[in-house]
This record gives structure tokens, C-alpha cells and sequence, in this order.
């Protein structure tokens, strides 16, 4: 993310409230821009096409299948992401860019196999016991298979630092999906569901393509070395369980809660739960501001204080580096803090307006009472993420994993409980998995703080490893040594 730093010091350094609200905007469209251009576009599709017309069967169906697209593609593709990204960024900084391409190669085989080995029986399923046609059930298949290629293809793009480009083509993707869905509509006259999904289907293929083009145009020369990639998936396995188990803990709570009497099966396939999908979505975005924070934050100011350290350990005195140390971790717990603050004033205020006015645009007395608990749950997330953001820049691949698999576990074995509480308390699950792997992350800063020298200057060996006889132990004898002397003098 080190990309956006320098552009957002230069916005900020003027100190005006002009330059203040051009750098949100522009950590904004660096963060959470492609996903509020989608909701943005299903909005205006929906409202122009005449969506609220249909049957509620096929409104239903229609809204499972962008639910099922969005969730699926996400978490095949989570195994994968942050492996590759490390691979990334370690070739990117030894220099050899002519083993980006295998490595695009080989992922985008792994991501694709998993999806489809995922993706169509669930489509059969879907087709021959859910009784939809054969051209809906495809087009579903195609649009989950189009945001798997969008979502791998922003991994690229990321650690190229081109943000604004994803979001460009983001925006031009969904730009032709709505203007092609009312071409579908009242020049073809397809049917409202057909048109939506087809569309949208479309804009998912064009930005995955524009990624690819842009991908292809940056990296030219091909290695074709794949050796190294496979190696680095077993070397760096714990980043696969991290960052799986952390997108997979975004939603356990909503299987759970698709498995009790609130569900609503749509033709015999689809599996939610109206009202509790409706009040997560609600206070995921109560609390997206947090991410858009952090990310200006800690590239403003600690991506400085780990830079200066990073240099001080490799040609500084130690009392440079234990200064350096010092500055960086007191930067890092004032981040946290300003975290904290600033984003519970601003789900304070969301809270207090959502309360307010959600209830007029027709949303349920239900979502609303289970709205809150999990608005206090994502708030304590997004704050747990930061601290796995810092113990990525720590290497502290355990401490990153372990904070996500009790996230996640807790989460679900909270949430089963949940199940049998009131409504107002169903988010609950949420609260204690993200307030567990908030603590446990907590404590393995500080872990990571006092230990810091000897994880940094005590790993590696001094010896190249390697099959054969085995050195002694002993390095230095005393006796050995006198009678070393004493040979000159005997000889004279």
C-alpha cells in the first residue's frame, strides 16, 4: 500500500479542509470505490429495469444468485491471494519481474480449478432440482467465474500500487453493464432478471479484462519458472490459513444463521436469511470507514516508522535501532488508539442516522433489532484486521494465522449460540470472535514488541544448509590454544 503514501502526504501537508476532504475522497477510491460501484449499479439497474416488478420468486432468485456470486468468489480465491502476493512483492523487490508472469499463470490455474470444482455442481444442482433454465443457471456460472478473474487480477494492480486503475475499470465495467442491461431490456426485450444478471455478468468479464490487458502491458518477459511459486505455497502455508480463515470468519455467521427456522430456501438451491444478511450488510458498511482510516493512517505515518527501522537494522548502531524500535511501536499503538476513537465516532453517528431513517425506506423492525449487536461486532473487526495488517509487517506469519483461526472458530461456535438467544443478541458470535482475535493479536504486538531483536537478528543460520557429516559443536578451546603458543617457543 506503500503506493498511495507519497500522494496522500502531498494532499494533507496543505492543512486545509479542502485538502483534507480530497485526501478521504482519494483513500476512498484507493479502498472501498469497486465495491460501492457495483451496489451503486444493481441500485440503478433495478430502479430503471422496473425490478420491484417481478414476482417475489424471481426477486429472490435474482438477489441469492449476486449474493452466492459475491460470497463464493471471495472466499476460492482467499487460499490464494495473499501466498501470490507475497511472491509478488518478494520478486518485485529482488528484481526479477520476468517470474510475474508463471506466477500469474500458475495462480490463475489454481484460482479457476478450484472455483469451477465449486462452482458447477452447485449449478447442476441448481438446474436439475431447482428447476431454472439452462441460460439463467449459465449466466450465474459465468458472472461468478468473471469475479473470480476480477478479484485475482486486483492482486496484480495492488502490488503494482495502481489503485486508481481498479477503480477505473471498475467504473467502466459497471458503466456498460447499466447501459447493456437497458439495451437487453427495451431493445431486446429480454426479461428484467435475465437482463440484470446478463449484464452484470458482462461488466464483470470487461473489468477482469481490462486488469488482464493492463497486467499483460506491465509484465512482458516470461520465465517459465513455476518451481518456485509451488515452493513459496508450502513455505508460506500459514499466510494461506490467515487469510482464509479470516474471510471465511466474515461469513460462518450468516451459515449459521441459514440453517434455522429464519431461512428462506429459494427453488430448492439458494440458502439466506433476509433479515440477518440485511443488518450484516448494514453494519459492515457502519464501519467500512474504518479501513479507509487505517489505510491513511498507517501510510501517512508508521509505513515512515518501519522504514526508518528497516534502515537503521541494516547499517545503524544499536542504539539507533533500539530508538527506531521505540518510535515505531509508539507509532503503532497511536495509530491504534486514533483508530479506535475516530471510528467510534463515526459509527456513533451512522448508528444514530441509520436508527433514524432506515426504518422509513422499508427496512424491517427485525433487521433493526438484530442491526446493532453486529454493528458493535464488525466495529471490534476491523479493528482486529488492523493488528493483522501490523504483525504482516512483522513477519509474524503464526501470530497472524492463530488471531484468524480463533476468529473464525469463535465466531461460529458463538454464533450457533447466538442462534438460541433474542434477536437482539443473534450478532453476539460476531462480538466475541472478533473481540478474542482482537486480544489475542493484542498481546502478540506486545509479544512481538519485547522480542522484536531476536526475531529480527536471531533466524537464519550461519552455515549454508546442507546433506554431509555434521561440524562439531565445539568452536573454540582454551587448551588448544596455549599449546598453539607454546609450539614457537619449544621449537626455538
Amino acid at each position: 500500500m506503500a503506493g498511495i503514501g507519497l500522494k496522500l502526504n502531498r494532499l494533507f501537508e496543505k492543512r486545509t479542509i479542502s485538502a483534507y476532504l480530497a485526501g478521504f475522497a482519494y483513500s476512498s477510491m484507493s479502498t472501498v470505490t469497486p465495491m460501492l460501484v457495483v451496489i451503486l449499479n444493481i441500485l440503478l439497474m433495478s430502479h430503471f429495469l422496473g425490478f420491484d416488478q417481478l414476482g417475489f420468486v424471481e426477486r429472490e432468485l435474482f438477489s441469492c444468485s449476486v449474493l452466492y456470486i459475491f460470497i463464493f468468489a471471495l472466499l476460492t480465491a482467499a487460499p490464494f491471494n495473499s501466498v501470490l502476493s507475497k511472491y509478488m512483492s518478494d520478486v518485485i523487490y529482488e528484481e526479477r519481474y520476468e517470474d510475474i508472469r508463471p506466477c500469474f499463470f500458475f495462480g490463475l490455474f489454481l484460482n479457476i480449478s478450484l472455483s469451477s470444482l465449486l462452482g458447477i455442481p452447485f449449478c447442476l444442482w441448481e438446474h436439475f432440482v431447482g428447476r431454472v433454465d439452462v441460460f439463467y443457471t449459465f449466466t450465474g456460472y459465468c458472472g461468478y467465474i468473471g469475479l473470480v478473474l476480477v478479484f485475482y487480477s486486483m492482486i496484480y494492480l495492488s502490488i503494482s500500487k495502481d489503485y486508481q486503475k481498479i477503480s477505473l475499470f471498475f467504473f467502466i465495467g459497471m458503466l456498460w453493464a447499466f447501459l447493456f442491461s437497458l439495451f437487453l431490456r427495451f431493445i431486446m426485450h429480454w426479461g428484467i432478471r435475465e437482463s440484470m444478471l446478463f449484464a452484470l455478468m458482462t461488466g464483470f468479464f470487461l473489468t477482469a479484462f481490462l486488469q488482464l490487458a493492463i497486467i499483460k502491458r506491465y509484465f512482458v518477459k516470461n520465465s517459465n519458472r513455476y518451481k518456485s511459486i509451488v515452493r513459496y505455497f508450502g513455505k508460506y502455508w500459514k499466510l494461506v490459513v490467515a487469510n482464509f480463515c479470516y474471510i471465511l470468519g466474515l461469513y460462518i455467521h450468516n451459515f449459521v444463521f441459514w440453517n434455522t427456522d429464519m431461512r428462506l430456501v429459494v427453488v430448492k438451491t439458494f440458502v439466506c436469511n433476509q433479515p440477518y444478511d440485511m443488518a450484516t450488510c448494514l453494519a459492515m458498511f457502519t464501519n467500512i470507514s474504518a479501513t479507509i482510516i487505517f489505510i491513511t493512517r498507517v501510510e501517512m505515518h508508521f509505513h515512515d516508522k518501519y522504514k526508518a527501522y528497516s534502515e537503521s537494522v541494516i547499517g545503524g548502531k544499536g542504539s539507533d535501532i533500539d530508538n527506531a524500535k521505540k518510535e515505531m511501536f509508539r507509532q503503532l499503538s497511536a495509530e491504534l488508539v486514533n483508530l479506535v476513537r475516530i471510528q467510534f465516532i463515526i459509527t456513533a453517528v451512522v448508528y444514530l442516522l441509520a436508527v433514524v431513517f432506515l426504518p422509513g425506506f422499508g427496512i424491517s423492525s427485525l433487521t433493526m433489532r438484530i442491526y446493532p449487536c453486529l454493528a458493535a461486532g464488525y466495529f471490534i473487526l476491523f479493528l482486529m484486521y488492523s493488528e493483522i495488517i501490523f504483525l504482516y509487517y512483522f513477519n509474524d506469519l503464526t501470530g497472524a494465522m492463530l488471531t484468524s483461526v480463533i476468529f473464525c472458530l469463535v465466531t461460529f461456535l458463538g454464533s450457533l449460540v447466538a442462534t438460541h438467544l433474542p434477536e437482539l443478541w443473534y450478532g453476539i458470535g460476531v462480538v466475541v470472535g472478533a473481540f478474542c482475535g482482537w486480544t489475542f493479536a493484542y498481546f502478540r504486538l506486545r509479544y512481538m514488541e519485547r522480542t522484536l531483536d531476536a526475531h529480527i537478528f536471531c533466524r537464519g543460520s550461519l552455515l549454508k544448509p546442507g546433506m554431509g557429516t555434521r561440524p562439531p559443536g565445539q568452536v573454540f578451546s582454551r587448551t588448544e590454544q596455549r599449546q598453539a603458543a607454546a609450539e614457537p617457543s619449544t621449537a626455538k
